[in-house]
C-alpha cells in the first residue's frame, strides 16, 4: 500500500476547498458590477442547487469510505468496481436531477421564496446550471476516486484551472468584454457550465490514464446490487447528518430573523463569513484523515489508524489556534472589510472572541467525524447529531437568545454547546476504539469480496 502522509493529502484539499468556496463568490462578485439584483438572484439559485447535491453526497461519501478501505486491504479489483459503480450512480442521479431542474426550475425557486425580478434572474441561471448538474455529479464521483488513491494534488490543479477559466469567462460574457455580448446572468451561468465541462473532460483523462482503465465498467456486469446497497448503508447516515445540520441552521435562522436586532443580524452574517477561514484547515485535514484512516483500517492496522487519527486532530487544533489568534488580534480590521458601522464592529469583535470556544468544538467534529467515517463508523455520529443539534443547538439557542433575551450571545451559546458536546462525544468514541469493530471490508480468507457474499457489517 502506498504510504499516505497527512500534509501531502491535506494541503491540496485545503486549496481545492478554498477555491470551491470562492467559485460561487466569483459569480456573485462579478454580477454585482452588472446588476445588484442579479447577483442576489444567483445566490438564491445556488441554495436550490445545494439542496439537491445532497444526493451526490450520499454516493460519493460512501464510495470514499469503501474505496479507501479496499485499497488498504490491497483489493484493487473491488475498489475499481466501487469506483465504476459510484460514477454510474452519480451520473444517473445527476441526469434525473437535471431533468427536474429543466422542467420545474420556476416552481423550485418559488418554493424557497423567490418572486418578481429575483425569480426571473434566478430562474434564468437555474435553467442553465441546473439542467447540466449531471456534469457536477460526474465530477464529484471522479474527484473522490482520484483523491482516495492519494492523488489530491491532481484534483487541486484541475480545480484551480476551472476557477481561472470560470472567472475569465465571467468577466467576458457578463460585462460583454472584447466584443462579446453582455449576457448578464446567462453569461455567468454559461461560464460555470463550460468551465465544469472542461474540468470533467480533464478529470476523465486523468482518471482513465492514471487510476483506472475505461474497461472498469465491465466490472458492473452482473450489476453489483449488493455493493449499491452497502453504499446506501454508509452514505445515507452521513448525508442525514449534513441534512440535519442544514435543517437546524434553517430553524435557527428563522428564530434569529424574528428576535435579533438589525445590528445583531448584520454582525452574525459578517462573523460567520470570517469564521469560515478559521475552520477551513479542519475541513481539509478531516478529509485527508478519512482517506488515511480508511487505508489503515482496510489494511487491518487498527493501532496505526488510532494514532494517525489523533495526530490529524492535534494538527487541526494547532491550525485552528493560530487562525483564531490572528482573527482575535485583527478582528476589527477583518470586520472593517465588510462595514464601517462602529456598532457592528464593536459587537462583532466581542463575538469573534467568544467564537474561539465554538471553533474548538467545530474543529473536533470536522476531523473526528470524518475519521470515524473512514473507519466505517457512520451511525454513531448521525445519532449524536440528531440529539445534539436539536436539543442543544436549536433549543438552547431559543432559550438563551429569546427567553433570556441574550440576543446574538444566546445564539452563539446554543451553537457552541452543540459543537462542543458533540466534539466530546466523538473524542470519547475514538478513544473507546469501538469503531474498530465497524470495518466494512472484511477478511474473506484471502479471496476478493464478491457481490452477493456475506453482508459487510455496518452497525451501531
Amino acid at each position: 500500500m502506498k504510504k499516505l502522509r497527512l500534509f501531502d493529502l491535506a494541503w491540496p484539499i485545503f486549496v481545492e476547498t478554498a477555491l470551491f468556496m470562492l467559485l460561487g463568490f466569483v459569480d456573485v462578485f462579478i454580477l454585482s458590477g452588472y446588476n445588484d439584483l442579479a447577483a442576489s438572484s444567483v445566490n438564491t439559485a445556488g441554495q436550490a442547487v445545494s439542496i439537491v447535491t445532497l444526493v451526490f453526497t450520499v454516493i460519493s461519501g460512501a464510495s470514499a469510505v469503501l474505496i479507501s478501505q479496499y485499497l488498504g486491504a490491497d483489493k484493487k479489483l473491488e475498489a475499481s468496481r466501487i469506483a465504476a459503480l459510484s460514477i454510474v450512480l452519480n451520473l444517473v442521479s445527476g441526469i434525473i436531477v437535471s431533468v427536474l431542474f429543466t422542467i420545474f426550475s420556476d416552481e423550485i425557486l418559488k418554493g424557497i421564496g423567490a418572486d418578481g425580478d429575483v425569480l426571473k434572474f434566478s430562474s434564468q441561471y437555474l435553467e442553465i446550471v441546473g439542467s447540466t448538474i449531471f456534469i457536477q455529479a460526474y465530477m464529484s464521483a471522479v474527484s473522490v476516486i482520484i483523491r482516495n488513491h492519494g492523488m489530491t494534488k491532481l484534483t487541486m490543479y484541475i480545480t484551480v484551472g476551472i476557477n481561472i477559466l470560470n472567472a475569465g469567462l465571467d468577466y467576458i460574457f457578463v460585462q460583454g468584454l472584447f466584443g462579446a455580448p453582455a449576457l448578464g446572468v446567462a453569461g455567468a451561468a454559461g461560464a460555470t457550465v463550460f468551465s465544469r465541462l472542461i474540468g470533467a473532460v480533464i478529470m476523465s483523462a486523468a482518471l482513465f490514464t492514471r487510476v483506472e482503465k475505461p474497461s472498469v465498467f465491465k466490472l458492473l456486469r452482473p450489476f453489483p446490487v449488493k455493493d449499491a446497497v452497502d453504499m446506501l448503508k454508509i452514505g445515507i447516515p452521513s448525508a442525514t447528518e449534513t441534512f440535519l445540520y442544514n435543517l437546524s441552521q434553517l430553524v435557527i435562522t428563522s428564530i434569529v430573523l424574528t428576535y435579533l436586532t438589525d445590528t445583531e443580524l448584520i454582525t452574525k452574517t459578517y462573523v460567520q463569513n470570517i469564521s469560515m477561514f478559521f475552520y477551513i484547515f479542519a475541513v481539509a485535514i478531516g478529509q485527508a484523515s478519512q482517506i488515511i484512516t480508511g487505508h489503515n483500517v482496510g489494511a487491518g492496522d487498527m493501532e496505526k489508524a488510532y494514532k494517525d487519527g489523533f495526530r490529524a486532530y492535534f494538527h487541526a487544533l494547532g491550525c485552528m489556534v493560530i487562525m483564531c489568534t490572528l482573527g482575535v488580534i485583527f478582528r476589527r480590521q477583518l470586520l472593517g472589510i465588510f462595514t464601517s458601522d462602529e456598532a457592528v464592529i464593536a459587537l462583532g469583535s466581542t463575538v469573534i472572541m467568544i467564537n474561539l470556544v465554538l471553533e474548538l468544538g467545530r474543529t473536533t467534529n470536522l476531523v473526528m467525524i470524518a475519521t470515524l467515517r473512514g473507519a466505517g463508523d457512520v451511525y454513531f455520529p448521525t445519532i449524536c447529531a440528531i440529539f445534539s443539534m436539536w436539543l442543544l443547538s436549536v433549543l438552547v439557542t431559543y432559550i438563551f437568545a429569546v427567553k433570556l433575551n441574550m440576543g446574538i450571545y444566546g445564539l452563539w451559546i446554543g451553537i457552541t454547546s452543540d459543537e462542543c458536546i458533540r466534539g466530546i462525544l466523538m473524542l470519547i468514541r475514538w478513544k473507546s476504539k469501538k469503531w474498530q469493530t465497524k470495518r466494512i471490508v472484511k477478511e474473506t480468507g484471502g479471496k476478493s469480496y464478491e457481490p452477493g457474499s456475506s453482508d459487510p457489517q455496518v452497525q451501531l
